[in-house]
């Protein structure tokens, strides 16, 4: 009967307590501004293509071989849009071998790859967590948008850009060549000018007489 009344007097005693678990799936806690869901790519805005390039840096650093990419040739680039020459084709990661470990986003120089957000993941299916470019990119959207992430660096100019920088470099040079040889112009003097020498006036000889009567005789 003791044990029963203290028992009681626990239960009333937690009753109101704050609840700390929730109901999942139904109710989730909010994410801690430090947590690591599963990688995904990252889409760039002013290029409008992926900021992968393929360069298989993320594959050989994986410490579970989860990834798969391949690269081609990047179209943009041969258009004069876009400053990758290569761009990736395929990228596949498998995130039920992914453990997380954020590697592939510390090796990557080209702000490529994230560890989102997303972490529920639960399937039925052995390779149902499998997943391909496109999914990672909706993944890679959902995170930037959500977060406000933006790249560590501007992007390089493209052949187009560098182009117009050249035109634009070379026509503010020659504007500054045509004012500089009117300033020139306007300092030289003019013909008719105070600073013009005087013409000398001619000088006639005069011969006295008494050299006129020394040659006659």
């Amino acid at each position: 009967m003791l044990n029963s009344v203290k028992a009681l007097k626990v239960s009333l005693g937690t009753m109101m307590r704050r609840k700390v678990t929730a109901e999942y799936p139904d109710e989730h806690l909010p994410l801690q501004d430090r947590f690591m869901g599963f990688p995904a790519l990252t889409w760039d805005e002013a290029r409008d293509e992926p900021f992968c390039t393929g360069c298989m840096v993320c594959v050989r650093y994986c410490p579970t071989q989860c990834m798969s990419a391949q690269m081609t040739d990047n179209p943009k680039f041969a258009d004069g849009d876009s400053h990758r020459k290569k761009i990736i084709e395929t990228f596949e990661i498998n995130l039920g071998r992914c453990i997380l470990c954020a590697i592939c986003v510390d090796v990557c120089n080209f702000d490529a790859i994230e560890m989102s957000t997303e972490h529920e993941r639960s399937e039925r299916l052995r390779d149902a967590n499998r997943v391909d470019l496109p999914a990672l990119l909706e993944m890679g959207k959902a995170y930037q948008e959500e977060s406000s992430w933006k790249q560590s660096k501007p992007n390089a100019a493209s052949p187009k850009e560098k182009e117009a920088i050249a035109a634009a470099k070379a026509a503010k040079e020659a504007a500054a060549e045509a004012e500089a040889a009117s300033e020139t112009e306007s300092m030289a003097p003019e013909s008719g000018d105070a600073g013009d020498t005087p013409e000398q006036p001619e000088t006639q000889s005069v011969t006295r007489p008494e050299a006129q009567q020394e040659n006659s005789t």
